[in-house]
């Protein structure tokens, strides 16, 4: 069971050919996580309140529930992707999981898709950007249809696949989605490519700015001590 922001409208068929223009514009570093990140993962889940824990699981999934998934994710197979704040702390995450052979005939290469965003980062159009971003690693690995699993109730997980043209099928409290996917290019598979290199960047420039500003904090606490201790000196 997953959940998206509120504010996500964006149909599949508009997913990786945005103008140069709003591409620019609207362009959010998203960086591929590994198994190195279990922890930040963890923590982002944890941070979720009650409802959207809810909501992401399909039940109110505990402290221990949520340490469990994580530690059950293989990083192998699947793909998760997350976007840091300036502070390195993930606001975002989401999890693209690729379904295991043999898969039904009738729906063949399917992944399904889950995703989380923080209370106070939502509004900017993070989960949207996910999603897109799992739809182009999707394609380029060939997945056909990308399966998203719903509480009935999560009204802005079933708008997004409804505005794509999906498949949906509602059973009582959960409802299921199939998303036909278009089958990669060259184009997606440049596009893959930029995105990681440029998200790789931003994060290491990210990296490097928190070291900097420890640096001058550690400076000024040093001098603040050595004028201290000159001041008694003299007294």
């Amino acid at each position: 069971m997953h959940s998206l922001d509120d504010d996500i409208q964006v149909p599949i068929s508009s997913v990786g050919s945005p103008s140069p223009r709003d591409a620019v514009a609207s362009w959010v570093p998203i960086r591929s996580l590994t198994r190195r990140h279990r922890q930040p993962i963890t923590a982002h889940l944890l941070a979720l309140p009650p409802q959207d824990r809810y909501l992401r699981f399909g039940y109110a999934a505990s402290d221990q529930q949520i340490a469990h998934y994580v530690l059950g994710i293989d990083f192998e197979h699947d793909e998760l992707f997350g976007i840091f704040n300036r502070r390195l702390e993930l606001i975002a995450v989401a999890h693209l999981a690729y379904e295991a052979a043999p898969q039904f005939a009738t729906r063949p290469a399917l992944a399904e898709f889950g995703v989380s965003v923080l209370p106070h980062a939502r509004g900017r159009g993070y989960g949207a950007r996910l999603f897109e971003h799992a739809v182009i690693h999707a394609r380029n690995r060939g997945t056909e249809q990308l399966y998203i699993q719903a509480l009935s109730e999560n009204t802005a997980m079933l708008s997004i696949a409804r505005k794509a043209g999906a498949t949906l099928e509602r059973d009582g409290t959960e409802s299921k989605a199939w998303l036909r996917l278009p089958a990669d290019t060259v184009a997606s598979q440049l596009g893959q490519m930029m995105e990681t290199q440029a998200a790789e960047v931003n994060y290491q420039y990210k990296r490097h700015a928190i070291k900097l500003e420890q640096l001058i904090e550690a400076v000024g606490q040093v001098r603040e001590k050595i004028a201290k201790t000159a001041h008694s000196a003299f007294k």
